[in-house]
């Protein structure tokens, strides 16, 4: 078999769910009007904070869902990189979430969110060393026992880096996933915004990663804000960000894919012609992903036409 036939042979046991978006308030009313068989998708990703005690209206619409489509349950607190005590209190209430809607994986991001019991509300990065990789794999085989099965991470966005880093983050991750038996979130917008702002190669990150940890691949759109790009989920996908998409589901041979769409949400049908557009760049409808090396490396002359068309 080759590297991408491998990969999915022994990709944690997870299936590839197809194509799904993030679960917003805002489509609540669409999605409650329309029958299931209608909704355009293959799955659904909730933000687990939004759910988590909650027995309202939206645990209504969220059983709704659950029933007709798999569900993923993607955390923001988790906190896995922080040196402060494990959160036993969300830990808890994370795993009865999961016991009631009985998700397809729970993920959360390499990063820490705050300290002393205050949450900053933002996904900080880590120093990548091996301290701060044993650390970290020490946490995350704590929350896989608790949770009773394996934790998916994800890549974030950053606009910083720490002086004592001894590797790439592409490898840490890899090295985290080896030691763990973790899975993989490769947000491939997140390593578009971090290659852009911090000046690494977007692609030479993906083909580090071990293929047969990643499970999941986030799609989003950035703001540029000229010295910088800023991991805003407001916009559609750049063009830049496509070819990267390309080379993972090239690499593992067919993840689950998701748009996120988290401000200045569009309606459900224009979310879903965004979404249509990963269609196209896995039919090979777009330049492949050493074609778009060689126009970085000079070697092409000849511009490539980032332009996507619908299937």
């Amino acid at each position: 078999m080759g590297e991408a036939a491998d990969a999915q042979a022994c990709r944690l046991g997870l299936q590839n769910l197809g194509d799904g978006v993030g679960l917003r308030h805002v489509h609540f009313p669409h999605l409650m009007a329309t029958p299931p068989e209608q909704w355009g998708v293959d799955w659904f990703e909730i933000i687990s904070e939004n759910f988590i005690d909650h027995a309202g209206y939206a645990a209504h619409v969220l059983e709704r869902i659950a029933a007709h489509r798999p569900v993923v349950m993607h955390g923001v607190s988790l906190s896995i990189g922080s040196v402060a005590p494990l959160d036993r209190t969300y830990l808890r209430k994370l795993r009865e979430l999961a016991e009631r809607i009985r998700p397809a994986w729970i993920s959360d991001h390499l990063c820490w969110t705050g300290v002393s019991g205050r949450n900053t509300h933002d996904l900080l990065p880590m120093p990548l060393t091996e301290q701060s990789l044993a650390h970290v794999a020490a946490r995350v085989r704590a929350v896989q026992d608790y949770l009773g099965r394996p934790l998916i991470l994800e890549n974030p966005s950053s606009y910083l880096t720490f002086h004592s880093s001894r590797m790439s983050e592409s490898e840490f991750l890899g090295r985290l996933a080896e030691a763990t038996g973790c899975g993989l979130l490769l947000d491939v917008n997140n390593v578009h915004v971090s290659a852009t702002n911090h000046g690494f190669d977007a692609l030479a990150y993906i083909e580090e990663l071990p293929a047969e940890y990643i499970v999941q691949v986030h799609l989003a759109g950035p703001s540029d804000c000229g010295t910088h790009l800023l991991d805003t989920h407001d916009q559609p996908v750049p063009a830049a960000v496509w070819p990267l998409y390309a080379l993972s589901q090239e690499r593992t041979g067919g993840v689950a894919t998701l748009l996120e769409w988290d401000a200045r949400i569009p309606s459900f049908p224009e979310l879903l012609d965004e979404l249509g557009k990963a269609k196209t760049a896995r039919s090979g409808s777009m330049p492949m992903a050493a074609d778009v090396r060689a126009v970085a490396d000079g070697a092409l002359s000849t511009p490539i036409d980032f332009q996507l068309s619908r299937a």
